[in-house]
């Protein structure tokens, strides 16, 4: 029988329990051929949002899901059966869940955008597990890490910039106010994303939105339960990344991996790519950093293009760059709604910072027809976004927040149902946000705040804070420079794939060959580990793929994105199906579009309402301003 009929014959019979779970993991994953015979096996549709967050059991039997519908489902992707149907407790959208290590899948830990981690055991009363949670974070908690063969403990990071380490036998719940009992790391930016190394499990990889990977010996750290915290933020670091391009600029981790025998780790950014190190190395230690030319221009990145939340026009096979669709004389009734709207919003913008830069900083109000205009399609757009089912005026903590789109792609004579949900950095517009990346306070939102508050320009009490938070970093910098923290330089750089619209954007490694991560565009992107060449391409979401998971022992793959359900990935073609013309012409758009959308704001559908208020009132000024103005001149006339 030839190597095609035998791949897939092994698959049918390990579909059947025929033959050892992790068989075909052994003689087909290191091949090439493997990855280009992936094909849609099955789709579990066990949620009514979008699924943020997907685990295998430590058997390959079940896979726990967790999405902004606020349940934890657990499936047996074989028969699609759901085994477990959890309302887990939370109120904001689930990030991160998994089962703790050894508890017979029954006992389960989540977090969600609101900061909450709930303990949850499979066989207790809804009441009881709603009494189980930990509130200590404030902002969102982005991710949960169990250790592995460890019962009872587990980790979390945060916006709050804090690492922190929990143990079940001492407390299964905690809601004290500003709780700092069980800080392992304070990293003093946000902590977006933690990975444990399999084998060696006392080291830690953390995350942050300034750009560095911090590898930690947990063995050299402590909490202030367990009496030896010492708050410095070099303790226990024995590594720090960064690629030298993002030096001195705010990237944010959107995920990190070990590979399976601990000596290299993957790390996604945002608006940028895919990097492979070695925490081991420390050649970086030796390289010249970016001039100071160059760090200024990093500091401040220009804002080319805002965004409204709930826009996914730019996510998806079929979104295209503005450039293409200008180049195929695209027009606006073919834009959905909130692109529109995010048009109007850029427009007016753009104009708006024009006008200020070239009459000097006093705002200048403009003429009264335009504004009319720009009110009028404000007010129209908004209202039908408002009607549509987005709300008119809402917070969003932790500046990460994002409304799934609909299944399918929305127009202007269809509008689109949002919900809220939590996977896409957003500028709040009221909040205090200390310890995250950009500290932001807009009580007042008059034009001209408004236009410092998009060009990033804070406040003087933002300044002092970033000013100490900068200066506290420079000392552990140069602590760390006379102190044994290995430096690792850029192993390998995965490109071609798109990362810029939500937080959860998992790249991970699959068996020793390959690397895989999901995309904006809606597809699954596969990499040779070794030489960084593309190997494969998937369509696997209508918007954009978050979460990928091999399973454990076969060569099954999960993935799930902004749409609604769980897709299960097997080599069941019979030949390879790898398409490198789609593939280029991909890669070539994701580029394109990476760099339209690299430095856009995305705002929420409230800010529109705020800014058409601020706008109106500032008219109203003038307009009386002119009326006492003209009274003058009368009197002067009499």
């Amino acid at each position: 029988m030839s190597y095609t009929g035998n791949l897939v014959w092994d698959v049918n019979k390990r579909l059947i329990g025929y033959t050892e779970p992790n068989t075909i993991r052994t003689n087909y994953l290191g091949r090439r051929e493997f990855v280009q015979r992936l094909k849609l096996e099955s789709t579990l549709n066990v949620h009514d949002g979008c699924v943020n967050t997907i685990s295998w059991n430590e058997t390959g039997e079940y896979i726990l899901s967790g999405s902004d519908d606020t349940f934890l489902v657990i499936t047996n992707p074989y028969n699609k059966k759901v085994k477990k149907s959890i309302r887990s407790g939370h109120r904001a959208n689930i990030f991160s869940a998994k089962f703790m290590p050894h508890t017979n899948d029954q006992e389960i830990i989540s977090c969600s955008g609101d900061g909450i981690i709930f303990y949850t055991h499979t066989e207790k009363s809804p009441d009881f597990n709603r009494q189980c949670q930990f509130t200590c974070h404030y902002g969102t908690a982005y991710e949960i890490m169990t250790v592995p063969n460890d019962p009872y403990t587990f980790l979390s990071c945060g916006e709050d910039g804090t690492v922190r380490w929990f143990d079940l036998r001492t407390k299964t719940s905690c809601t004290k106010v500003d709780c700092k009992d069980d800080i392992l790391i304070n990293c003093t930016r946000a902590a977006t994303s933690i990975s444990i190394s399999p084998l060696v499990p006392y080291y830690l990889a953390v995350g942050c939105s300034d750009s560095s990977v911090r590898i930690y010996d947990r063995r050299m750290l402590g909490t202030r339960a367990t009496g030896n915290y010492t708050g410095r933020g070099t303790t226990g670091m024995c590594g720090r990344f960064v690629p030298t391009h993002l030096s001195n600029k705010s990237c944010r981790v959107t995920s990190l991996c070990y590979s399976e025998d601990g000596q290299e780790v993957l790390v996604s950014y945002s608006s940028d790519y895919i990097y492979l190190f070695n925490p081991k190395d420390d050649q970086a230690r030796e390289l010249k950093g970016p001039s100071e030319e160059r760090r200024e221009e990093l500091r401040q990145p220009p804002v080319k293009r805002l965004r409204l939340r709930g826009d996914w026009s730019d996510t998806g096979p079929r979104a295209r760059p503005e450039s293409e669709r200008e180049r195929d004389g695209e027009q606006s009734p073919n834009l959905s709604l909130m692109q529109r709207m995010s048009d109007i919003l850029s427009r007016w913008f753009e104009e708006a910072s024009e006008a200020q830069s070239s009459r000097g900083t006093r705002p200048q109000t403009r003429p009264r027809g335009k504004t009319s205009n720009f009110c009028f399609d404000l007010f129209f757009c908004t209202g039908a976004a408002v009607a549509a089912g987005s709300p008119p005026d809402e917070s969003v903590p932790a500046a990460v927040s994002h409304c799934p789109p609909p299944r399918s792609t929305p127009t202007t004579s269809a509008p689109s149902t949002t919900r809220p949900s939590a996977a896409e950095p957003v500028l709040s517009l009221h909040y205090s946000s200390e310890g995250t990346t950009t500290t932001l306070f807009c009580e007042y939102l008059g034009v001209l705040s408004l236009l410092h508050f998009l060009s990033l320009r804070r406040s003087a009490a933002a300044r002092i804070q970033e000013l100490f938070r900068r200066r506290k970093e420079r000392r552990e910098l140069e602590e760390s420079g006379t102190q044994n923290i290995r430096r690792p330089s850029v192993k390998m750089v995965y490109k071609g794939h798109r990362n810029s619209r939500t937080m959860i954007k998992e790249s991970c490694f699959w068996g020793n060959n390959f690397v895989m991560s999901g995309s904006d565009c809606g597809h699954i992107f596969i990499w040779d580990r070794h030489t960084a060449e593309h190997l494969m391409l998937l369509e696997a979401d209508n918007h954009v793929v978050n979460c990928l998971q091999p399973h454990p022992y076969d060569p099954i793959l999960a993935s799930s994105g902004i749409d609604y359900d769980i897709k299960i990935w097997s080599p069941l073609e019979e030949s390879p199906s790898f398409n490198r013309v789609l593939a280029v012409e991909v890669i070539t758009r994701n580029e394109l579009m990476l760099e339209e959308t690299r430095n856009t704001i995305t705002v929420p559908a409230s800010f529109m309402l705020r800014m058409l208020a601020s706008i109106n009132h500032i008219r109203s000024d003038r307009l009386e301003g002119d009326r006492s103005e003209g009274s003058g001149q009368e009197n002067e006339d009499e």
